[in-house]
Order: C-alpha cells, then sequence, then structure tokens
C-alpha cells in the first residue's frame, strides 16, 4: 500500500508572507483558552494589535473567562483571516498557538502597546485605563497557515517575529516619523491607499510602522504592507513609504 502524500507543503517565504500579513493585518481574532476548571477549550472574540516585533497584543477584562484562563495556563491559539465572500474555506486563515504574557501597568512596554492598541481600536480609550484591563503578549511558538485549497503549511514562531536590531529604536520614533512623513506629504495615506488598491472608504490614515512594513485604516478596513527587506531606521521607513505612494507605475 503506497503512503498517502503529506497535505502539508514545504514552507516557502510566499507562505511566511501570506502568515504575516494574515496575522498583522487582523483587528479581532477568535481565540482559543483551556478552562481551569474542566479544562475544555474555550472560544472567544479579543480585539488585536501588534507590538514593534509583531507580536499579537489583546487588551482583555480581568473578570473575563479567557483572562482568567490565561492566568491558570498561558496557552492559547489565535485564529485570524477574513471569510470574504463564497466559500468561507477557500478564504486563507492562520492559527498561531502562542503563550500569553501579562503586560501590567509600570511594565516598561505598556506605554508603547497602549499607543499601537489605540492607533488601531481609538474607540478603546474608553475603558483602556480602567484598573480592570490588561494587556497580553501573544508570542507565537507555532502556527497552521491554511493558504486555501491544497495550501497548508507549518509555521514555527520566529517566521512571524520581526527579527531586527532597530526594533527598539523604530518603536521610540515611531509617532514622530509618522508625523513627519504626513507633513512633509499630507496625501501620503491616500496615495498609499490608492497604489494598493485599498477597499474605498471615505479616509486613510497610517496607524502603524514598524521594520517589517506599515499599517493603515480606515473604519472597519485594515490594510497591511509588507517591504520586500527588514527596514534598518525610520529614515529608511519614510523612503520605502514614499516611493510606494508616490514612484512611477
Amino acid at each position: 500500500m503506497k503512503d498517502q502524500p503529506s497535505p502539508i507543503r514545504e514552507t516557502d517565504d510566499d507562505a511566511r508572507k501570506l502568515a504575516r500579513v494574515l496575522l498583522r493585518s487582523a483587528r479581532h481574532a477568535a481565540i482559543a483558552v483551556l478552562d481551569p476548571e474542566t479544562g475544555f477549550p474555550f472560544a472567544s472574540r479579543v480585539l488585536v494589535a501588534t507590538d514593534i516585533d509583531g507580536t499579537p497584543v489583546i487588551l482583555v477584562s480581568k473578570l473575563s473567562a479567557h483572562t482568567k484562563a490565561l492566568g491558570h495556563d498561558a496557552r492559547a491559539s489565535l485564529l485570524t483571516g477574513e471569510a470574504g465572500k463564497g466559500d468561507p474555506l477557500a478564504h486563507p486563515r492562520l492559527t498561531t498557538q502562542c503563550l500569553a504574557e501579562p503586560v501590567e501597568r509600570g511594565n516598561a512596554f505598556h506605554e508603547r502597546l497602549r499607543t499601537r492598541f489605540l492607533a488601531r481600536h481609538t474607540k478603546a480609550k474608553l475603558y483602556i485605563d480602567f484598573p480592570d484591563f490588561l494587556f497580553f503578549r501573544l508570542k507565537p511558538e507555532q502556527a497552521s497557515l491554511n493558504g486555501g485549497f491544497g495550501r497548508a503549511y507549518q509555521l514555527n514562531g520566529n517566521d512571524l517575529i520581526i527579527q531586527s536590531a532597530a526594533n527598539e529604536e523604530i518603536a521610540a520614533g515611531a509617532a514622530e516619523t509618522v508625523r513627519d512623513l504626513v507633513e512633509r506629504h499630507p496625501d501620503v495615506a491616500e496615495a498609499l491607499a490608492a497604489r494598493l488598491k485599498a477597499p474605498e472608504s471615505a479616509s486613510w490614515r497610517i496607524c502603524g510602522i514598524d521594520p517589517s512594513g506599515f499599517d493603515m485604516i480606515s473604519g472597519d478596513f485594515l490594510l497591511r504592507y509588507e517591504f520586500e527587506t527588514l527596514a534598518r531606521d525610520a529614515d529608511h521607513i519614510c523612503s520605502n513609504m514614499s516611493k510606494i505612494a508616490y514612484s512611477i507605475p
């Protein structure tokens, strides 16, 4: 009897890029945790942002069932990827198995996460500073990518994380970098949206940068663009974005 061919394809750069985009372009995700009382999987929905290295970040109430579960067992899975029109199973999706790391107020990274989260989820300003809310960084350990029928891949955590010595420097000046870029080119967001064929919407704005790319948001739409190579510094990011926006097609 012949061995059945494996349904898992060899992971290549295209698969890694698709996985990163599915994770970093998610505004929300399904999260699965382990119920500490029964051991059964417990699924819920959470808002998602990313840290400067691409690690997904969630903001949750300490009173919620999934937060209590993460306090007992740090293992969690995120399902990202929009279903779109037609058969939901024909659209790419990513399951990322993570270890949850709480980030309490006073932590060195808390203000950075707060700023990046609010850039995506402005309405969270209503409750983000409530004492019963906290952030978790969900460190990717491994992931399963389904790019559509017949396109299954296994990835490790490092495939999803931005490995750059410039992470911290870029994070420290991210807001100023975006502000300076917009001051020099007031129409840069609209130019980027047009060049990248973003969905038609009232207005687009840049809501995040990192060495690997940038994020733009408009209403319910979030667009993630990945650079071909990692940016060395903030000037390199601005140069990349300007070329995309204004270069001749």
